[in-house]
């Protein structure tokens, strides 16, 4: 069970093909949230069950009827919210997996009667996979192969044409009630320019619906001095994902669109300052990560990363700031440079 979100929702995919390939006749159930379910429902093998959190009581209703009934074997809870373990209730298993007890937060330990093993600093993805290794699963190399839709390749191929000398930059965080995770818009399009003149690749901004995403998209396009192509909030899931695998490079602060490029094997810039990209970074990426989180805890925490909590982020506005162009832009010529 793993309802949100869509960053977390990749690190699950190759947990379940771990599974899959391990036990390849053992029947796969996935509780998920409704809209991360539009990025996976066509993985072949697994039975989706999914949840509407946004329409409160009558989707636990719908839940129950569904499932109050049924027996299964295994539940691998991993999600540490409260509305995930009360769905969880459901779940009539006599093995219940959770998170150990320094990682169970709001009481997920009272709803798992077997614990993932300890060890506080490591990547979300590693800790994901204690679950599988927990109940015997040997390891195997990490692949996620969602799927992408003829369908989502022509919706792009309709938006931004056939060409594949693409750079996709993802600017906004899905933290969208603060700007913490969000670069300076004109930073942005100073890269944007780079990329065009330096390389003359096509620059793509994403991002979703949400009219803070929208209007910071704008204000990048507004400021770069060459042609940015702007589709925020045009794209569903499944034709994002079209998009970021036709990229040569994604650049993205913590989102789920970075995890989503890692996911289909596109190099990754992820711009961190405010959290721990060694805990959240993209996770065949982290050689290309712009790692400010280390200044942003010592300047605005007075410590040093090994003194706080693994998952402590740095909640301020001028967070960002830390992160300079000049960096971005020799992460880009490693990955740009290669092509020529």
């Amino acid at each position: 069970m793993r309802l949100s979100a869509i960053g977390d929702v990749t690190h699950i995919v190759p947990i379940i093909r771990n599974l899959q390939r391990s036990w390849p006749t053992t029947a796969i159930t996935w509780i998920i949230g409704k809209g991360e379910h539009t990025l996976v429902s066509d993985i072949k093998g697994i039975e989706f069950i999914v949840f509407d959190k946004k329409k409160s009581f009558s989707s636990y209703r719908k839940l129950y009827k569904k499932i109050n009934k049924r027996q299964f074997d295994l539940l691998l809870h991993m999600q540490v919210s409260l509305r995930a373990s009360f769905v969880s209730l459901f779940v009539r298993s006599p093995i219940r997996v959770g998170f150990d007890h320094n990682r169970a937060k709001n009481w997920q330990w009272l709803f798992t009667n077997q614990k993932i093993a300890k060890y506080d600093r490591e990547h979300v993805l590693d800790c994901f996979l204690k679950f599988t290794q927990l109940i015997g699963v040997e390891p195997t190399p990490i692949e996620w192969d969602i799927p992408i839709p003829e369908a989502a390749n022509e919706k792009i191929n309709d938006l931004v044409g056939t060409t594949q000398s693409v750079v996709v930059i993802n600017p906004s965080s899905s933290n969208r009630a603060n700007n913490w995770r969000n670069w300076d818009p004109k930073a942005y399009a100073q890269i944007a320019e780079y990329v065009v003149k330096q390389y003359g690749h096509k620059v793509i901004l994403t991002g979703g619906p949400a009219e803070q995403e929208i209007n910071f998209a704008t204000t990048i396009a507004n400021l770069a001095q060459v042609e940015i192509f702007n589709l925020v909030g045009k794209t569903r899931l499944k034709e994002l994902l079209a998009l970021l695998h036709r990229a040569s490079l994604v650049i993205s602060p913590d989102t789920g669109p970075a995890h989503m490029a890692n996911a289909v094997g596109i190099p990754v810039i992820g711009l961190y300052a405010s959290s721990n990209p060694e805990r959240t970074g993209p996770y065949n990426s982290l050689d290309l990560t712009i790692n400010c989180y280390p200044k942003a805890v010592e300047k605005y925490l007075g410590k040093k990363v090994n003194e706080i909590s693994w998952g402590k982020r740095v909640r301020v506005p001028q967070v960002m700031d830390l992160i300079q162009p000049k960096d971005v832009i020799k992460k880009i010529d490693i990955v740009l440079g290669q092509s020529r």
